[in-house]
């Protein structure tokens, strides 16, 4: 399921060390990966000399870190808008995964900052992994998943089983949160949640691949309480679906309709303190 790999390297933050804890996984050691630097245009032919030295700096050092075979990696220097290249270049590669920096901007602030982990999401439809800059990472044995009825979270579950399924001391965390207040906001576990109706088919799905699993059932504000559990139980990476962010009218223009809406995955993203990979479908 993850054949090919684009890590947009930026020099700075985390994502060369997520990267290196990824390809540790059994599943997707044999993928091929991509790493690019992309270079801004500058008004100067010095400057712009001065720009790719460091940017071919930068490849060579991620390159000598990651450690990776020779024969399954591919380094790429680009000149342009680093937000139109890493898009532009995960089409080119067909990439099953993008992996990138994120400064954990807010949404709004990200479009006024012209965030480039922000463009890329919103325009995007592959499966990204996004690393904020001051969150620790670690090797990967305990995966969450944010469970709901849409097909994005399907596809993120199904991602997720792949990844853990070799994992020597992996472990599953399914949650669903209703956003729906009942009155009785504290999460359920184990038996309590395995009657959670939206959970059922996934964990039938866990336990015939035999991974270890436990559960969550909760009710309230679906960020906040996926993002508290996280924590909770010090997950080392979380998953959710998202659906296709791409506009329908044009896609250079930001997404309007959910910009002053409530998003799960805009706000796990902000505000979750480990990496956060985001599966996309076409539709949702």
């Amino acid at each position: 399921m993850i054949e090919k790999i684009l890590l947009a390297d930026s020099g700075t933050g985390h994502s060369e060390e997520m990267l290196k804890n990824l390809m540790e996984i059994p599943a997707i050691q044999k993928a091929q990966v991509t790493i690019l630097h992309v270079v801004p245009s500058q008004i100067t032919t010095d400057a712009m000399t001065e720009r790719w030295e460091e940017g071919g700096k930068i490849l060579a050092s991620a390159i000598q870190n990651l450690n990776l075979d020779p024969s399954h990696v591919t380094a790429m220097l680009r000149q342009g808008d680093p937000k139109d290249v890493v898009v532009k270049v995960a089409d080119e590669i067909d990439a099953d995964l993008i992996i990138m920096g994120s400064r954990g901007l807010t949404r709004i602030i990200s479009i006024l900052e012209n965030s480039v982990s922000q463009y890329v999401f919103q325009l995007s439809s592959r499966p990204m992994l996004l690393v904020k800059d001051d969150i620790y990472v670690r090797k990967i044995k305990r995966i969450m998943v944010a469970i709901d009825k849409s097909a994005s979270a399907r596809k993120c579950l199904d991602l997720a089983l792949f990844l853990l399924r070799d994992v020597k001391g992996g472990q599953l965390s399914l949650v669903h949160v209703d956003p729906k207040p009942t009155g009785k906001e504290d999460p359920k576990y184990g038996v309590e949640a395995e009657k959670d109706e939206a959970l059922t088919e996934a964990i039938a799905q866990v336990k015939k691949a035999g991974i270890s699993y436990q559960c969550v059932s909760a009710t309230g504000k679906a960020g906040e309480l996926i993002c508290q559990l996280a924590e909770d139980q010090q997950i080392d990476l979380l998953m959710l679906g998202s659906p296709d962010r791409r506009p329908s009218i044009a896609k250079g223009l930001p997404d309007l309709d959910r910009l002053l809406g409530t998003s799960l995955s805009d706000y796990v993203r902000v505000y979750a303190d480990v990496p956060v990979l985001l599966a996309r479908t076409a539709s949702n």
